[in-house]
Order: structure tokens, then sequence, then C-alpha cells
């Protein structure tokens, strides 16, 4: 058989695609501080490095619920007599599925269904196969956009699929070519991460393995020592896997959910595999630039239970390994101007000797290093990756992504390139296109997309004497970290019109949580029916701690509204402040479940035990990583 590539639709239950709100994402990530034993002073630099003030110019991506049906997801499929590849590019380019054609066994947590939920930087995020993470410290914003994607031909004729985006929070392109030659046993990814600008740029890259968990699966990688990182403790250096009287590379059997980042030493082939009881499994490996590896688990509480399920359903375990950058998930690391930087990743079945694999550390990670040398000698994945640097210009357009990119082309921000043809700008982009062609921007209700860098706030800055244009003009400048100038061009903005665009944007400038509450409830006022302004005003009563006040908007709500989980959750958590505790414990007995549940996030338990203490708390309820 030789390589092949074709386009076909994939079945599934899920829910229908997020959508994008109108609320831009005003805030940052936090600081990274918790740094522990074993951090070394390069790491220390990095962690401190690059955490991004705001994450403009994007916004929430939500409307989804629970509620699925079967859908058709357009997928491109690559097979060679091996391996058969399914790739996602309307869900970020995510490889769906890995299949070993002559087991027929499945490499990859290939999720039955597909159920977003509140663990990216905006929200939705689903479970499953491969993810590519670009940007900032977490899942990246285009985990749930459509990619671009086109048909690629290597020199002998290997059809490649290639896939590339605009990643506008750090302004990089990337690239990703993916290929199945014949014969081999590996599925080839090659990596390129350009920085058009000419300065230096933080960049983040993780690749996010989902693979099957069970208690025989072992994860194995080229270290004995580890970065520890969970939710109530520092990062910290420590030995693996034997940790706290535990074997921490069966994740299967580890209780809370944590992330082990591999010291890898410097200079042996970076690489992690999980294989399950008879010795066999996923490996992945990289060239070097690709430096980092890490295991992550759910653990084996009610609360990491509930997580996979939530996001998979019943039965359908799963652990992920990862591959990154840096030595850890939480540095960012500084690129040069005009830089491009790039790596390719192998993904097979590996098999090894099964009494090995299960042995001591230091025979499990000999056996299967070097049925890994035998699966990928070194010298062809360098071959492969010299290879990638020769693929031409697409031959067919498969999928389209967004216009951004094809917008700051136009605008003389982002060099045209015949090898990534971004396509024309949409309908998101034409006001922006507008104020390019007749220097002014047209006034939009809702706003227009916010865009960011130094071309746009130029055009501007003098120039914006409209609500409308101020409003951008003060999102430009906090995107520069310029909080102060911000907050005058959105004080001028509300000056020329009231809007609740404005409003809240000062109600995020401002640090007395009472004057910030009354400028959400302006807001508010203004835009009633809007639901994601509606959840931000009551986070910002209850920090207030005005339980009376939240109530009383509640009260106002259509039912529509009033049923839906975070304002449910906002109700009882303003009962409970209120001493109502009776009225707590009926909201919690209808059921409260909220969609938007974000990981680390234990308000339902809290709630709970609050007005049941002594009470186990129900496992619908139980999301916590610490100790459920």
């Amino acid at each position: 058989m030789t390589s092949a590539l074709r386009t076909d639709l994939l079945r599934i239950d899920g829910t229908p695609d997020p959508v994008g709100g109108t609320l831009p994402i005003l805030h940052g990530l936090p600081r990274q501080t918790g740094a522990g034993a074993g951090v070394d002073d390069e790491m220390r630099r990095n962690l401190a490095y690059g955490v991004p003030d705001t994450l403009l110019p994007y916004t929430r991506q939500g409307g989804y619920d629970r509620v699925r049906a079967e859908r058709e997801l357009p997928c491109v499929v690559m097979e060679n007599e091996h391996l058969t590849a399914t790739f996602l590019p309307s869900l970020g380019g995510r490889l769906w599925s890995l299949v070993h054609r002559p087991t027929g066994r499945e490499l990859l947590h290939r999720n039955r269904i597909l159920q977003p939920a509140n663990l990216a930087l905006r929200d939705a995020w689903p479970a499953g196969g491969v993810e590519w993470n670009l940007g900032a410290t977490g899942h990246w914003p285009l985990t749930c956009e459509p990619l671009h994607a086109a048909r690629v031909s290597a020199s002998d004729g290997t059809p490649v699929l290639r896939m590339y985006a605009f990643e506008r929070l750090r302004r990089l392109v990337l690239r990703m070519d993916a290929w199945l030659p014949a014969g081999s046993p590996v599925l080839y990814v090659h990596i390129a991460v350009h920085n058009p600008a000419p300065t230096e740029t933080p960049v983040y890259w993780w690749s996010n393995i989902a693979v099957p968990e069970d208690r025989d699966v072992r994860v194995l990688g080229p270290a004995d020592h580890a970065f520890h990182c969970d939710y109530v403790s520092d990062l910290r250096r420590v030995p693996f896997p034997e940790a706290d009287g535990a074997d921490r590379s069966y994740p299967g059997r580890v209780a809370r959910a944590a992330d082990y980042f591999l010291d890898l030493s410097g200079g042996e082939r970076p690489w992690i595999a999980a294989l399950d009881g008879t010795g066999a499994g996923l490996v992945q490996t990289s060239t070097a630039r690709l430096r980092g590896r890490k295991l992550f688990c759910w653990g084996t509480g009610t609360g990491g239970r509930h997580w996979q399920e939530w996001l998979s359903g019943p039965d359908s375990a799963y652990l992920e390994i990862q591959a990154g950058l840096a030595r850890t998930q939480l540095e960012h690391l500084p690129m040069p101007a005009g830089a491009t930087w790039s790596w390719t990743e192998a993904y097979g079945l590996l098999q090894a000797d099964p009494k090995a694999v299960h042995g001591s550390w230091e025979a499990a990670r000999e056996a299967a290093g070097e049925a890994l040398d035998q699966l990928i000698p070194p010298l062809e994945l360098e071959l492969a990756d010299a290879q990638a640097g020769e693929f031409g210009a697409p031959e067919e357009v498969l999928a389209e992504g967004g216009g951004w990119a094809a917008l700051e082309i136009e605008a003389d921000a982002l060099p045209a390139s015949p090898l990534l043809p971004f396509g024309e700008p949409a309908a998101a982009q034409e006001p922006w296109r507008q104020l390019l062609k007749t220097g002014t921007l047209p006034v939009c209700d809702p706003p227009a997309e916010p865009v960011t860098g130094a071309h746009w706030r130029l055009l501007l800055e003098g120039d914006a004497t409209d609500w409308h244009a101020l409003y951008q003009l003060g999102l430009l400048r906090l995107a520069a970290g310029e909080r102060e100038s911000a907050r005058e061009a959105f004080e001028r903005s509300v000056a020329a019109q009231a809007s609740p665009w404005a409003l809240r944007s000062l109600a995020f400038l401002t640090p007395d949580p009472q004057e910030a509450a009354d400028l959400m409830l302006s807001a508010h006022r203004l835009r009633p029916e809007l639901r994601e302004l509606t959840i931000e005003t009551l986070e910002s009563l209850r920090r207030a701690e005005r339980p009376a006040d939240a109530l009383a908007l509640i009260e106002e709500l259509s039912p529509a509204d009033r049923a839906h989980g975070r304002i449910r959750l906002a109700e009882a958590e303003a009962a409970h402040a209120s001493g109502d505790d009776d009225r707590v414990r009926r909201l919690l007995a209808e059921g409260i479940q909220v969609d938007t549940m974000r990981e680390g996030e234990i308000s339902l338990d809290t709630l709970w035990l609050a007005v049941h203490p002594g009470t186990p708390v129900p496992p619908q309820y139980d999301f916590r990583m610490a100790d459920g």
C-alpha cells in the first residue's frame, strides 16, 4: 500500500460548535510564584518571563451545553500500511485518531463524544487525541477554531497535510506538515513557528497527547527526576518515578491529579511512551528542540473520575503525555525577532518486553529506548526533519481558517507567502478593512472584534472621536500594557456615549470592588439580555460582597437566564451569603449543572459542604482536583 490522503466525515455524538462571545478577555494569566526545591535559575527566569497581562484580542468561546446529537465533522485521513491518522482541521488541527492497522489498535484516547468543557484559555475545550498548543500557558486560543488546511506533496510524491494559522495573542505564524511515507511505522509531524515581529516575543508550545489509562499502563521516559506540580503545592524537583512512597509512572494508581515534568538529561534523545501490560502502546519522540516531556493524570479520587466522565463519558479513563519547548508548561521562552523555530515529531506503536517494561525503572527505560531506536532510528527522524524543509506550496485547499491573517497581510503587518495561502478577509474583519481603506473605523454595536498591534493603534491614535473608536483604542492600549492610558480612552468613550463595553472595561481597571460592581451594574442595565455580561456582573457583585443586589438582579432575569447553571450557582452563593441556606439546599436538590465548570474550580463542592456539613459531596458536584 502506498501513502494516501483523503477528506472524509467523522460521525460523532456531540454538542454544537462553541460560539465566540462579544466580550473580549481583558484579564491575563496569573504570575508563577510557587517555585520550590530544585528549581534552577534558568527555570525561575522562564517562570517569570512572558506571562500575558491580557488575552486580547480574543473573546470567550461558550454557548455550549451538554445536549448531544449525532454530528458530522470534516476530517482529513492519512494512511499507509501501518497507520491510519485522522485530523480535524476545524478543531485546531487536532489529531483525533491514530490506528495501528495490523492490529486495529487505537493508540490515542479517541473520545466517543465531542463535549466541550471550560479548560482552555478561551473556555471551550474537548478532550482526546493530540492537541497542538501555541501561545501562552494553557490550551491554546485556536483549540476550537478552524485552521487552514491544504494538500502538499513531498519530492517522492508522498502526500502531506499542511495546516497553518496566525495566532493573534503572540502574533506568531504556525505551520504544521504531517505525512505518512509508504512503509513508515510512524506518523511524522513537522512544526514551524515564525515570529514576524521586529521584537522578541514570548513563545510557548506543548503537544498534548491523550492516551487510554488503566492500572497496568506505565508512562516511561529518559529521566529519573521530575518537576512536580499539583493544585495545592509549589513546583519542585522530585525523584521519579518513586515519590512519596508510590510509583508515579503508573497514573491509573495515583490518587490525586498531578503534573510530572520529566527532567530529561541534556543530550539524550527526547521521548515519552505509555505502555500497557503487554509492553505495547503509543510512543512520541522528536528532534532535539522539543525539549520537555510531561505526564498528567486526573487521579483516582471522586473528583478526578468525575472530570473524566464529564469530558469523555463513562468508562473512558485517559491520561496525558506531552512534549514542549521548555522543561515545564509554566514557562515561556524568548523568541528573537524574525526567528523561525522548527522540529519534527514522530508517533507510533512501541512494543517492548513486558517483563522489562514492568520491572525496575532502569530496565523499563532501557527496554523502551532500545525498542524506540528500532522503530525509528534517530538518523531517520533527522532525515525526515530535513525533508520537511523541502516541502513546497499547496496544491489543493482542504479547509479554510479565519480571515485574520489575510487582514494583517492587507495591513502590511504580515508577509504573504505562497507556502501559506491565507485567503481573503471575511465579514469579521470588514470594519478593520474599512479603517485601512478610509482612515475611519465604522461604528459597530456590538463592537467589531478586537485587534492588537502597534499599526492598528497608530491608525486610531489622534483620530478616534466616537465611542466605538475610543473603545477599540482603549483595548489596543490595554493589550500594550498601558492601563492608565487605556482607562483614559474608555472614559472618553463613555463620555461620548455610554456603552456596556466601555463601562465593563472601566470596571476591569477599577481596583475598588464596590466601584467596579457599580460600573458592571450600569453596563448590565444597557444590555440585560446579554448572558455573558450578566454572569460577569454577578461575579463582580460576589467580589463586592453584595448578595442582596445579586439576588435582586437575578429576580429580574428571564426564566431561560435564571435556569442557566452558572446563574443558578450565583443565586445559590448569594443566598448562602445572605444567610438563606434553605434556598441553597433547595437549589442543590433541584440540580445545578454548570456546563462551564472551570478546571480547578471548587465552587460547587464548597457550597455543598457549607450547607451540608459532614455530608459527602455527591459525585455530580465533586470537581475537586486535590482531595476529591
